[in-house]
């Protein structure tokens, strides 16, 4: 089934770069070019004018978009990207998810900042969460084979200061909202921890469009939230859905731009039809895209 909600990673004209960074730490990678800038771009976007606009990166089959944009916004750790090592997808062979997984965390740190150190933890024998050269931030997990099996890579949404303690509740809004949804397993906090609240969720999943994702309310202060630093595109199967999916969404008009929005809780979203690469082929289709706000298939 194609990936309907693809992660979007904003890149400060770098992302060409940060694709060939990724294709060589992960196994199973590759990384070309999705689209490039019109050479007739406005004049406030004219040092990018024929250049990479977005890089597709496939990992473990995964799609994840890079956009080479300006220094505008960075991502943070506000949205992570868990990465499951399954000693069952070694052929049940622990020893070498461990090798994997710890091959993989050399080239992730390699010039990037430890956020949790590599370690055994209560809940995993080997975990640890590095944000990368280019900001990105990754948790690397030895799962558990007798676990429910799990893709392996999955989003995970962090909520902290604004938004402190509103994991649940977003999880359980975000799965009325598209088919093939629910909220799994949650684990909650027993006693206040730092900011959370005891209930508050430590950790919890939940499945949007067939896909899993993953939320925490986060157990220490943070400076920091969502921003369009991580965006998530959905692709829409028609206009309907657009606007459905718009109305239903949209909490910041303030934010609105050609088919980005930020919902109630700050996460910024791409509402996106399935062939706007087909669209943007057509003349003319940047200019009238950087005028909408929401994306009007008719109007290319």
């Amino acid at each position: 089934m194609p990936q309907k909600i693809v992660p979007n990673i904003w890149f400060d004209r770098n992302a060409d770069e940060a694709g060939g960074f990724y294709s060589e730490v992960f196994r199973n990678a590759s990384a070309s070019v999705g689209a490039r800038y019109p050479d007739d771009v406005p004049d406030w976007q004219s040092s990018f004018a024929g250049q990479t606009l977005t890089v597709d990166l496939h990992i473990d089959g995964y799609r994840l978009v890079l956009i080479n944009a300006g220094d505008e916004f960075r991502p943070n750790p506000s949205i992570s990207f868990m990465l499951n090592f399954d000693p069952l997808a070694f052929g049940g062979d622990a020893e070498a998810a461990r090798q994997a997984l710890d091959e993989t965390w050399a080239g992730l740190s390699s010039g990037g900042r430890v956020l949790m150190e590599l370690g055994e933890y209560p809940f995993s024998r080997r975990y640890g969460w590095v944000e990368d050269r280019f900001g990105v931030s990754w948790q690397l997990l030895l799962t558990d084979p007798e676990g429910d099996p799990r893709p392996f890579i999955i989003p995970q949404l962090m909520f902290s200061g604004p938004v402190q303690g509103k994991a649940q509740e977003a999880a359980e809004f975000y799965t009325s909202l598209l088919e093939d949804s629910r909220v799994g397993f949650i684990a909650e906090y027993p006693e206040q921890t730092g900011p959370a609240a005891a209930g508050d969720v430590m950790f919890g999943e939940f499945c949007l469009a067939g896909q899993w994702f993953s939320m925490m309310d986060s157990a220490v202060e943070q400076d920091f939230t969502f921003t369009c630093g991580v965006s998530l595109e959905v692709r829409c199967r028609d206009q309907e859905e657009i606007d459905r999916l718009w109305e239903r969404l949209s909490a910041v008009p303030e934010a609105e731009q050609c088919g980005w929005l930020a919902d109630r809780y700050g996460v910024s979203w791409q509402i996106v039809p399935e062939k706007m690469g087909e669209l943007m082929s057509r003349p003319g289709a940047y200019e009238t895209m950087m005028g909408q706000k929401k994306i009007v298939i008719a109007d290319y």
